[in-house]
């Protein structure tokens, strides 16, 4: 039988491929063309099977799918420890919000997105949901490094450098997401910022476009203890039921945090099938407090892991927030067996897939599929030895483990180092910004 032509065969130690669930396959390879999975099958049948363009061997590695970092603010990579040990109101307040009314600007956010684009991809990171100002920005950072985005829409209801007020924010924000529309990397979603800082109508506005234009919702909820009491007091309601009785719970959107929920918060949550983006390290760094993931997997909602800000974390590190996320989960339940690592690694791929909407697309390992593709090396002593892939992955490795990353089958990251920017240029752009925030 005569091979197939495929472009890519990755032939690797392991590949965990996430679906199906709980298993990793050994000495197995992925064969990709056009941007797409083909097969996953032994390496032997697949060197039988296929002739490829390019066969990239990685004998002491596991594969897994591309992570998914489901809430960041990339630009604010550039506020990288700009105001660390202070509780949330007080950072945003003190710190963040003025350095953001100084600074904030096109080439900030560009700027900003370049270098935490670079730190994702280094990380493994193939997608990331954003929101910030100036997405037209960080879809331009995104697009040349080969990240693949969903740019928040944020919508806020106090002026800031990118815009005057709510209906200013929309517009400029549907302004860009209709520029981008042909790029096949970058989508958008509707990000108004959090309960606190948004009004019923511009929710109203919101939850009416996101049915319109078929976009996800992607907001911060119950992130402090503060924040709903302050929502009991002025509204008569929880943030979660706020949003509930403004037509906003639903399966497109993604709430930010959850730290605070009571039962009926989850129950809510559950029934209108939400997602959750689980931002494990920011939250135990700001003192926020610890989402009841457990809980909220109980329930099957979609749960998926972001890093949140590098000015709240610091680091856009998805395999930290695995390793948090689970030792986290096993503390709060006082069971060693909750969240175990094949789940970790779930969340962090096909879970934040899933609250994207985009599980058809991206999140496993399957044929069909885009060719997201993440490879970490185990060859240092200190890494060994390795009697479980996917728990050596969640509790052994971290990020500077990761080799070789592919978007869309597009390989991104070589041998650890990135194919589209040059560290000379990274570190010039984030000299140049911590000359100016020190100002």
């Amino acid at each position: 039988m005569t091979p197939t032509p495929v472009d890519l065969l990755i032939e690797a130690r392991w590949i965990i491929p996430v679906e199906p669930d709980n298993t990793t396959f050994e000495h197995h390879a992925i064969a990709v063309h056009d941007g797409r999975i083909v097969a996953v099958l032994p390496i032997a049948e697949a060197r039988t099977r296929f002739a490829a363009t390019e066969t990239v061997s990685l004998p002491d590695h596991i594969v897994t799918p591309g992570f998914v970092n489901l809430h960041c603010h990339a630009a604010m990579t550039l506020m990288r420890g700009l105001a660390d040990d202070l509780p949330l109101m007080r950072w945003l307040q003190e710190a963040i919000w003025p350095a953001e009314s100084r600074h904030a600007s096109h080439a900030f956010v560009r700027d900003g997105s370049l270098l935490a684009a670079a730190e994702m991809l280094r990380g493994g990171i193939t997608t990331c949901n954003d929101m910030y100002f100036f997405p037209e920005a960080t879809a331009e950072a995104f697009a040349r490094l080969g990240l693949r985005g969903v740019l928040g829409i944020t919508v806020i209801e106090f002026p800031s450098q990118y815009a005057a007020d709510a209906d200013d924010y929309l517009r400029k924000g549907l302004e860009a997401r209709d520029a981008w529309r042909d790029n096949p990397l970058i989508r958008f979603a509707l990000a108004p910022h959090a309960p606190y800082t948004v009004s019923n109508k511009s929710f109203e506005r919101i939850g009416a476009l996101a049915d319109e234009l078929e976009l996800p919702i992607h907001i911060h909820i119950h992130e402090t203890a503060g924040e709903v009491a302050d929502s009991v007091r002025e509204f008569g309601q929880r943030p979660v039921a706020r949003l509930e009785s403004l037509g906003l719970l639903g399966p497109s959107l993604i709430g930010v945090h959850a730290v605070h929920l009571d039962t009926e918060d989850i129950e809510r949550l559950a029934i209108h099938q939400c997602a959750i983006a689980h931002c494990p390290t920011s939250n135990m760094k700001l003192a926020s407090g610890a989402a009841p993931v457990a809980s909220l997997l109980d329930r099957q909602l979609a749960v998926g892991l972001g890093s949140d800000g590098a000015a709240s974390n610091n680091r856009l590190d998805l395999l930290r927030e695995m390793r948090q996320a689970s030792l986290l989960a096993k503390l709060q339940t006082s069971d060693a067996a909750t969240l175990p690592a094949h789940q970790a690694l779930r969340m962090a791929t096909l879970g934040g897939a899933r609250a994207l909407g985009l599980d058809a697309e991206i999140g496993s390992i399957e044929p069909g599929k885009a060719a997201d593709i993440a490879a970490l090396r185990i060859d240092d002593p200190d890494e060994l030895p390795c009697y479980h892939p996917a728990s050596h992955l969640i509790h052994v490795l971290d990020r500077r483990a990761v080799s070789d990353v592919w978007v869309g089958g597009q390989r991104r990251v070589k041998h650890g180092k990135l194919l589209q920017i040059t560290n000379t240029e990274l570190l010039g752009i984030a000299r140049l910004w911590q000359n100016k925030l020190r100002q």
